[in-house]
């Protein structure tokens, strides 16, 4: 879910003096306007340590209009708010309407920290994030306008940020104990975050992951998303900041290596090996009752049928099912989106493929105007749960992503054309979908950070040469079927050592 926030975005000095002067009379003029009406803005920076979030609420304290804005900080409780239940602090935090309340750490922060630190468990975390979410909805409605900013780095960035902190005499202060302890804990933090995100993103109060890693470009974008809060504007408007100040690296999808290729005698040496392993641990799946949901997304033209076939040419028919996704029929129609997903989830032991899947919905729908904002934004928690309770009754859910540049689509395109038997597979829709290209990667981007989390993430393939493809997929298969069926053979093992030793 925070891969795109690892892209190595910059902005040069420049760019920053050129965008600065703007942004920082806009939000002026947009904070005096906010003071006559009834809404509040609460911006809450989190992340991976508090030196970075220090650092933007300080920032943002010099560009707004202090008398309008409120600073908080949560750290140990004092004895008055021990007596009374966790949430009390919050609520006598809370900004009043037509002010700004910018939270440095706050209803999140120590519980990520918990969750890091092993302090406590998922189900303990799950609940205080969904009584978080209900909270956030509950000031939704009433006029709170939220900003939610991860500030984030790769685990690399963030060891090379302390450890210059470390080495300022001026800066060492900002960096405590616990930002290193954390540190160590890097991916527990991160998949804590991830787990947050999950059960509080929604259409009230939206997350947005920042890189952090270069400070100008963090910089702009925490005052750009507080600008969009605060002048009204539509999700898809404020996604359109990120758009504008991709200066570097791209998106996520730019930074795959297009040109991997395998050749015809490594491919025929590859596939039947791929092939058999995949035979084998599909049915050793079957007699473990480990079901397999796969999930094909990509590019018209960019191989996801010819990659389906081969699985399922490792795989015996009377286990799997091939589901292939057109625009809904009349019953589908009739109801909720995910219901006709839900139709296929498989029997233990069995494996459904997906081609297109209820990721539809954020994309086709998105992009066609098929599905009213709201709608498409509140689906990518609506997935996220959908497939984590797949995976949590101990589905494994792969779910690709095959990427190609226009030019190989074009490529393959004319060939359809040229080939008499491939003409079916060229349709209008295709030629239509192809001029809408820069729209359609905006969706997929998004759609890869928002669902793309710790039990169920994004496997971005580069799909330029076919051979590559295919057994880079076969690849992917069989190694979460040798994980998993290693994991249950593990806890099997375990839970038989129990019964001997006489354990509950």
């Amino acid at each position: 879910m925070l891969e795109t926030a690892e892209l190595g975005r910059t902005l040069d000095k420049a760019q920053y003096k050129e965008a600065l002067p703007a942004l920082r009379r806009t939000l002026l003029d947009l904070q005096f306007q906010l003071r006559d009406t009834d809404r509040t803005i609460i911006l809450i920076l989190e992340g991976l340590d508090n030196a970075t979030k220090g650092e933007v609420a300080n920032v943002l304290n010099d560009w707004l209009d202090t008398r309008g804005v409120e600073f908080h900080a949560f750290g140990p409780k004092s004895d008055e708010e021990l007596e009374r239940p966790r949430f009390w602090r919050y609520w006598r935090a809370l900004p009043g309407r037509g002010r700004i309340g910018i939270f440095h750490s706050s209803w999140y922060t120590g519980t990520l920290v918990q969750y890091a630190l092993g302090q406590i468990d998922d189900d303990t975390f799950d609940r205080h994030m969904q009584r978080i979410s209900r909270f956030e909805r509950m000031l939704a409605h009433d006029g709170a306008v939220f900003v939610k900013l991860w500030l984030h780095r790769s685990e690399k960035h963030q060891k090379t940020y302390l450890k210059q902190l470390d080495h300022e005499p001026n800066a060492r202060w900002m960096v405590s104990k616990l930002d290193h302890t954390l540190h160590a804990s890097y991916h527990r933090l991160v998949a804590g975050a991830e787990r947050a995100m999950r059960h509080t993103d929604h259409r009230e109060a939206p997350w947005t992951a920042i890189e952090a890693a270069d400070h100008r470009y963090r910089n702009l974008m925490a005052g750009e998303h507080l600008r969009a809060a605060l002048a009204g504007e539509s999700l898809v408007d404020v996604s359109k900041v990120h758009r504008e100040h991709h200066h570097t690296d791209g998106t996520i999808l730019d930074k795959l290596d297009l040109d991997q290729k395998l050749s015809k005698k490594d491919y025929r040496q590859a596939i039947d090996e791929k092939l058999l392993t995949l035979n084998k641990l599909s049915w050793q799946a079957y007699h473990a009752g480990v079901s397999l949901s796969l999930v094909f997304e990509g590019w018209d033209a960019a191989g996801k049928g010819g990659a389906i076939r081969r699985i399922m040419r490792g795989i015996d028919a009377r286990v799997a099912q091939v589901i292939q996704i057109a625009a809904p029929n009349d019953e589908e129609r009739a109801h909720h989106y995910l219901w006709r997903f839900w139709r296929h989830v498989p029997r233990a032991g069995r494996v459904t493929i997906y081609d297109r899947s209820w990721y539809g919905r954020v994309l086709v729908e998105r992009v066609e105007g098929l599905t009213p904002e709201h709608r498409w934004h509140e689906a990518y928690a609506e997935i996220n749960d959908f497939e984590e309770q797949q995976v949590e009754h101990g589905v494994v859910v792969l779910k690709f992503w095959l990427h190609i540049d226009p030019e190989t689509q074009l490529r393959r395109f004319n060939k359809r054309l040229e080939t008499s038997y491939k003409h079916y597979k060229l349709t209008n829709e295709d030629w239509r979908n192809r001029d809408k290209w820069p729209t359609y990667a905006e969706a997929v981007e998004e759609m890869i950070s928002r669902t793309s989390t710790d039990i169920a993430p994004w496997h971005l393939i580069a799909a330029n040469d076919k051979r590559y493809t295919r057994i880079r997929v076969l690849e992917i298969v069989c190694e979460a079927l040798k994980a998993r069926l290693h994991d249950q053979a593990h806890k099997e093992r375990h839970k038989h050592k129990s019964a001997l030793n006489g354990d509950e």
